[in-house]
Formats: structure tokens, C-alpha cells, sequence
């Protein structure tokens, strides 16, 4: 039996760099279907509540990120020695790359509707409902994010906090 010679011939090295390449591509489509992947987990760090009369208190925060796909759910609990801050959100990624959803801050008892964009390393949001409105960015990459709320139509004016993931 003769064996046919195919003009097609690929070294080791060929085939080797087809399918690294073709791993590479099948994780950047899994890490594109899942946008808030390098968010998920548990995050702890410190900052600072600003309030409207100008006072400020230190604060120390865990934030813990979940969710599937294009769905993210959010907490963050931060507490200073008069007082804290319990925001809680849920988040859906539209084919387009908007952000809608919803969420709650506890201590000051708000709830309403969020929207916003998110792009690599960072997601920014405009808040509303229950007598405030506002804005909250996360800036992420690696194993730091630093959130930035500022808001108005309650007695907190901003909260901003760097923490570490872990």
C-alpha cells in the first residue's frame, strides 16, 4: 500500500502554534461572555464617607461580587464608628455593553434604578430612585479596585474606597 503525500504537510511546530492560538481564542470568547469575571470574589479595603455638612468619617469595607455570564450581583458594606453604608445591586450586560439593573443602599433606605457602561478595567453607573441621584465608577485590574460614589438628595454626599482582592 502506498501512502499519499499531501502537500499540506505541518511541522510539530506548526500544529503546536495552531492550537495555542485556538486555546487563546476560545478563552477570550469565554472571558468575553462573562464581562465581570475579574470582578467575582471577595474584596476588603478602606476609605472615607463625606457627608453634606462637611464632616467625614474613615471607614473599613468588604465587597463581594457573584454572578453568571452577563449578570452581576454586588454588595458593599462599609462601616465607620457612627455609622455605615449597605449597598447591594444587580447588574445585567445588554448585547449592546449597557449596564441596567438595580439597587439599595440599607443604612439611608434609597432603592431605584441604575445604568451605565462598563470597559475593561472599569465600570461606570448613573443611580437614581428614592429621593437621590448620582453616579458610582469601580476601577479595577489585578488585585485592586477603588469605588466612587457620589450622590445627592440624602445626608451622605460620597463614599470612596480602594480595596485589595481577598
Amino acid at each position: 500500500m502506498k501512502l499519499l503525500r499531501s502537500p499540506w504537510r505541518l511541522s510539530a511546530r506548526t500544529v503546536l502554534a495552531i492550537c495555542l492560538l485556538s486555546g487563546a481564542a476560545i478563552a477570550t470568547a469565554h472571558a468575553a461572555a462573562t464581562p465581570f469575571q475579574s470582578l467575582f470574589g471577595t474584596w476588603s479595603g478602606s476609605g472615607q464617607i463625606r457627608y453634606q455638612d462637611g464632616a467625614s468619617e474613615r471607614i473599613r469595607c468588604t465587597a463581594y461580587y457573584s454572578g453568571a455570564q452577563r449578570a452581576l450581583r454586588l454588595a458593599i458594606r462599609c462601616r465607620g464608628t457612627t455609622n455605615a453604608v449597605e449597598i447591594r445591586g444587580q447588574l445585567q450586560q445588554q448585547p449592546s455593553g449597557a449596564l441596567s439593573g438595580t439597587w439599595e443602599e440599607r443604612t439611608f433606605n434609597a432603592a431605584g434604578e441604575a445604568s451605565g457602561r462598563m470597559s475593561p478595567g472599569r465600570m461606570n453607573l448613573s443611580i437614581s430612585g428614592g429621593g437621590l441621584s448620582g453616579s458610582m465608577s469601580v476601577n479595577y485590574g489585578g488585585s485592586r479596585q477603588t469605588v466612587v460614589i457620589s450622590v445627592q438628595g440624602v445626608p451622605l454626599r460620597s463614599v470612596n474606597i480602594t480595596m485589595t482582592r481577598g
